[in-house]
């Protein structure tokens, strides 16, 4: 195939994601907005004004970029894995990987499709925000940029988790107990700073804290780790778990069993 069809192919497989989860939009645009409205109202107006500021900035305004992250993480990963799993299942994944698609165009497709809903999704939630607090971006490019190497990183993750996936619980095991944990303890509601020593360290061990940190850097211009430190994590993290996902997708590893 030349550059042309790739290209077709390649926007063919978007717009088909991007069409699933449009038509289901009560199910998986409408719940992250009522989750992260009910977030506002609880941990921002009921509990915030209690706990008072947070690194110079009232709590709602802290948190909103780790609840905005934490938004994007969360749909960018549930549409590929669930997207992925239900092409396995009914046979979708086996005619494109006989057809002459590359393997990249197929695997950047339903990554594509997992970014589009995780930044739609954040886009919903940053809208959803200007109820509860003034949001002034201090670093546009920075917050972009960090917004889509995220959503790029964990849709390739769920894309992964697909792969082994055998059943509809296997989807629901890497987001419930190891997604969930990391994105709580990623900064998202609290200032690293605030731990003790040994807590910090082990804290940096977590890479949604990076995430979460760079994020709010762009948004608030105040971070707890260096927004460069960030990008160059998460660009490896990218790097390695894409070509994890080109591996198993070339090998037909969960597709052609």
């Amino acid at each position: 195939m030349n550059t042309q069809q790739n290209l077709v192919a390649f926007k063919t497989i978007i717009v088909k994601e991007v069409m699933r989860f449009l038509r289901i939009w009560v199910q998986t645009l409408v719940p992250p907005a009522i989750m992260m409205t009910l977030y506002f109202v609880i941990f921002g107006n009921l509990i915030g004004s209690r706990i008072g500021d947070m690194d110079g900035f009232n709590y709602i305004e802290y948190i909103i970029p780790g609840l905005i992250m934490m938004s994007v993480i969360t749909n960018s990963y549930s549409n590929v894995v669930a997207a992925f799993f239900n092409a396995k299942m009914y046979g979708h994944v086996q005619e494109m990987l006989i057809s002459p698609i590359p393997n990249h165009v197929i695997l950047l497709g339903y990554i594509g499709g997992g970014m589009a809903r995780g930044i739609l999704v954040g886009v919903i939630v940053t809208i959803v925000s200007l109820f509860f607090s003034d949001l002034t971006i201090k670093h546009p490019l920075i917050t972009i940029g960090i917004l889509l190497m995220t959503s790029m990183l964990f849709s390739i993750a769920g894309f992964i988790n697909a792969v082994y996936a055998k059943n509809f619980d296997d989807i629901s095991i890497v987001p419930t107990f190891v997604l969930t944990p990391l994105t709580y303890l990623g900064g998202v509601f609290y200032s690293i700073n605030l731990l003790s020593d040994f807590w910090q360290t082990v804290s940096l061990a977590n890479p949604v804290l990076y995430m979460v940190n760079g994020f709010r850097y762009g948004i608030l211009g105040e971070s707890d780790i260096n927004p460069w430190v960030s990008f160059g994590l998460i660009i490896i993290f990218t790097a390695g778990l894409y070509t994890i996902a080109y591996q198993l997708l070339k090998k037909g590893t969960g597709t052609r069993s």
